[in-house]
């Protein structure tokens, strides 16, 4: 590891407050909302093999399937929270290829959680007040169309995301408009007593390098109405967990890097968490989905051929039990699955966090 360089959170907190003033201070507080969608890319072969995968791991099921000039796009909506949107391009430039890749990639992957989308009260101030911030948006105005009105930054150099946002017109979650066609899709997914125990998205991490993780964190902040929450340091394993909130109990951003930076001439000395960006790219490497009775799910993932990183952790008596999925090779995302006990009034226990941690060394 480079021991030049460490984070500290004195340093990051006093940056945070003058985030916050600075949102204040241009009247940006109360303009975005809580998350509305994700948007994950895949290869076109790949979108309804991904769409499959995410309908067996979540609640979500088929919503609506449309194409536009660029892509085919499939909803999956599971009515707990944000929803899932599968993409894949039907050609032309892909922004967010030099992010993807890594040592354990093709030079040229297509599958990534791309964008996280949230509501917006008041688009056109919000665009206004960020352009004039220098912030870079994919498109020099938002989109409009009959049923919504969207913008999205471009990819983030310190993330490899997008940030997007949405005003609806009418009725939230109407993605098809009159520019799009319907798209015949087959996704019947087979009934499993244990999918009624899943619920909607507890959070997505985003792993960043060491010296992006203050910058990541600070830019998402400035960009949404979220607050910084905490961070759980992992010293053995060179980790620090990022958590950011728009208000207890809902979606959580989080952000994971190392303490230091891993030496450029040996990666994989700094641990886990720069070792998988050396070997897949700056991306989010999961989503979490909140279960209950984890026991029951986990067993019925793994009757329907789920593979797993480790055994359960945590338990009743610590507050909280999680697990992780093995990766898929069409999104290149893992699925978490936890639950929380009793009005656990936490987010993440360190020990959880550890062993969580621990197990990525095996992708």
């Amino acid at each position: 590891m480079d021991a030049t360089f460490h984070n500290d959170d004195a340093r990051l907190l006093a940056a945070v407050d003058k985030v916050l003033e600075a949102r204040r201070r241009d009247g940006l507080d109360g303009l975005v909302g809580d998350l509305a969608a994700v948007i994950i890319h895949t290869a076109p072969d790949d979108l309804l093999p991904a769409a499959r995968e995410l309908c067996l791991g979540t609640a979500a099921a088929p919503a609506l399937a449309f194409a536009t000039s660029e892509a085919s796009c499939l909803v999956l909506r599971d009515g707990c929270g944000a929803d899932l949107v599968l993409t894949a391009r039907h050609g032309g430039v892909n922004p967010f290829l030099p992010y993807n890749r890594g040592r354990k990639t093709a030079a040229m992957v297509p599958g990534r959680l791309e964008t996280f989308v949230f509501h917006c009260h008041d688009l056109d101030r919000f665009v206004a007040v960020q352009q004039g911030r220098g912030v870079a948006f994919a498109t020099p105005a938002p989109v409009v169309t009959d049923t919504y009105a969207y913008i999205q930054t471009v990819p983030s150099v310190h993330t490899g995301n997008s940030l997007g946002f949405i005003a609806w017109k009418g009725e939230p979650g109407r993605y098809a408009h009159a520019g799009t066609r319907p798209l015949p899709c087959d996704l019947s997914i087979p009934p499993a007593p244990w999918r009624a125990h899943l619920r909607g998205l507890d959070h997505v991490a985003t792993r960043v390098r060491a010296r992006a993780r203050d910058a990541a964190i600070l830019e998402f902040l400035s960009l949404t109405n979220y607050r910084f929450d905490f961070a759980v340091y992992v010293e053995s394993l060179n980790s620090i967990t990022n958590v950011a909130r728009l208000a207890d109990g809902q979606y959580a951003q989080v952000f994971t890097s190392g303490i230091a930076p891993a030496d450029d001439d040996a990666p994989d000395t700094a641990g886990p968490t720069e070792r998988f960006i050396c070997n897949y790219g700056r991306r989010p490497p999961h989503m979490a989905v909140r279960v209950e009775h984890i026991e029951t799910v986990v067993a019925g993932l793994q009757a329907a051929g789920m593979g797993f990183l480790s055994a359960l952790v945590g338990s009743r008596e610590e507050g909280l039990k999680q697990i992780f999925s093995t990766m898929s090779p069409k999104t290149y995302l893992v699925n978490e699955y936890i639950e929380r006990y009793d009005g656990f009034d936490g987010f993440f226990t360190k020990a959880n966090v550890t062993h969580l941690t621990k197990a990525t060394e095996k992708q």
